[in-house]
């Protein structure tokens, strides 16, 4: 139950006084951006010719105990009777028609279930998940990467000995706060003590990667409140720690509480809350991998990144999935409000066929640049200007000239690698003030086009 990406509010971007946070951009272009495909082209055809000895699996499970206020996922708290068998039943016969469509010598680098919450699912329903992966898609989950998502009120022994059994390497659990009051202010019922035993549950089962998931910018949480959350999370010594800011986005349960504080003072405290949170996990021995994304010093990487599995070759299983290819995204329709999501999700179980593309976006050169530098740049060890060249015959500065005469002029840039273009060994960085704007940065690198789709659609 980990925090979604939002549309960005500031589609122009760049102004001087415009907000820290924009829009989490972890995939790109955002999938507001996606159309319906008049031509619905087959599956088949759109991976005709694509690399496919390493791809990507993500399985999505659209079910959660409850919906967080925070939360824009493509979720439905519960499901009628039944309702989840239908939806392992359509999972199952989608898996079947991509599997068709793949080559037959198609193989899997790594693996993710995702949500909603995948651990809604009773332990039988995660081990029919599994076989999913495994029967019908061919990845050998014991042998690849395997990240599984949860909630502290589903991770029960059953479900978590099901999911080690069936080689899941990293379990993320989101907590986003230590603090009762705080999660009851963020509309997330849960007391400590139940993620202090999921925790200790979790760490009986042996999973070699825990990720725990934290948000600040709360209403009433404080630098000394994050800080004794952060203390709480460090206590379990988690391979990996995600620090999110809060976002209230539209259709969710904050956004109908209204506003406790002016948008700049918010800003303001999120920034410093940050800094505080970020400067806390380099003191205390992590390392930092992205705006969002710390880990613990020589701790396995055994887990997907959220970039690593946001590539070309990715197969998303599930209504909430999208699918890469180097010529399209496509997916399912998207939504948040509760009745349109069950909608989807109704349509979803009574497709009888899954072998073409329904909604996305054509993937031209020109948009490919923009997604290589929102997946490079937006990570610590930032983009290698060799595989840039390589891949696009120029440079970062060559194609983007004013995005990175804004981004120098702020002090996005680190230094080393200010004017973009430095010899082929060399890598262009964020500086730790232009990772402290990846909200911001992410948004200023969308083209126009996408853009002008973004601030076309309609939220529902």
């Amino acid at each position: 139950m980990t925090t979604a990406p939002a549309a960005p509010a500031v589609l122009a971007g760049g102004s001087a006084g415009s907000s820290p946070y924009q829009s989490y951009v972890y995939a790109y272009p955002h999938k507001t951006a996606y159309r319906e495909l008049p031509d619905r082209p087959p599956l088949r055809e759109l991976w005709a010719g694509e690399s496919q000895h390493a791809l990507s699996l993500y399985l999505h499970i659209p079910f959660c105990e409850v919906r967080c206020g925070f939360c824009n996922l493509f979720t439905r708290i519960g499901g009628p009777d039944g309702l989840t068998t239908a939806y392992l039943d359509a999972l199952d016969r989608q898996a079947g028609a991509v599997r068709a469509a793949l080559d037959e010598g198609a193989g899997f680098a790594l693996a993710a279930f995702g949500g909603g919450t995948p651990t809604y699912l009773s332990a039988a329903e995660l081990e029919r998940l599994c076989d999913i992966a495994e029967h019908r898609m061919g990845a050998d989950l014991r042998a690849i990467p395997l990240s599984v998502e949860a909630s502290p009120a589903t991770a029960t022994a059953d479900r978590l000995a099901v999911l080690a059994e069936r080689g899941a390497t990293r379990l993320s659990l989101g907590v986003q706060s230590f603090v009762d009051a705080e999660a009851r202010s963020a509309v997330r019922p849960q007391k400590r003590a139940e993620v202090e035993a999921a925790l200790g549950r979790i760490r009986d089962a042996g999973f070699p990667v825990l990720n725990i998931d934290l948000i600040y910018g709360i209403d009433g949480q404080t630098e000394a409140s994050w800080l004794r959350s952060l203390d709480a999370a460090l206590a379990w010594r988690p391979e990996e720690l995600y620090l999110y800011p809060l976002y209230v986005r539209p259709l969710t349960g904050l956004a109908r509480r209204g506003e406790a504080e002016s948008p700049a003072q918010w800003d303001t405290r999120r920034l410093a809350l940050y800094r505080a949170g970020r400067d806390h996990l380099l003191a205390h021995g992590y390392e930092q991998v992205s705006m969002r994304m710390f880990r613990r010093a020589a701790a396995p990487q055994a887990g997907v990144s959220e970039y690593a599995c946001q590539t070309d070759g990715m197969v998303g299983l599930g209504c909430g999935a999208r699918s890469y290819t180097s010529r399209l995204h496509y997916s399912f329709d998207y939504a948040v409000d509760a009745t349109e999501v069950r909608r989807i999700i109704d349509d979803y179980v009574a497709t009888p066929t899954f072998d073409r593309a329904v909604v996305g976006r054509a993937m031209t050169p020109p948009e490919a640049r923009r997604r290589h530098l929102v997946q490079s740049l937006l990570q610590a060890e930032g983009l290698a200007l060799a595989d840039y060249r390589d891949r696009f015959g120029s440079t970062p500065a060559e194609d983007f000239p004013t995005e990175f005469a804004a981004f120098a002029a702020r002090g996005w840039l680190a230094e080393d690698t200010h004017g973009a273009t430095a010899g082929p060994a060399e890598r262009l960085r964020l500086s730790p003030e232009g990772l402290a704007h990846s909200d911001a940065v992410g948004p200023m690198l969308f083209s126009p086009e996408v853009r002008a789709l973004m601030a076309e659609y309609e939220a529902k």
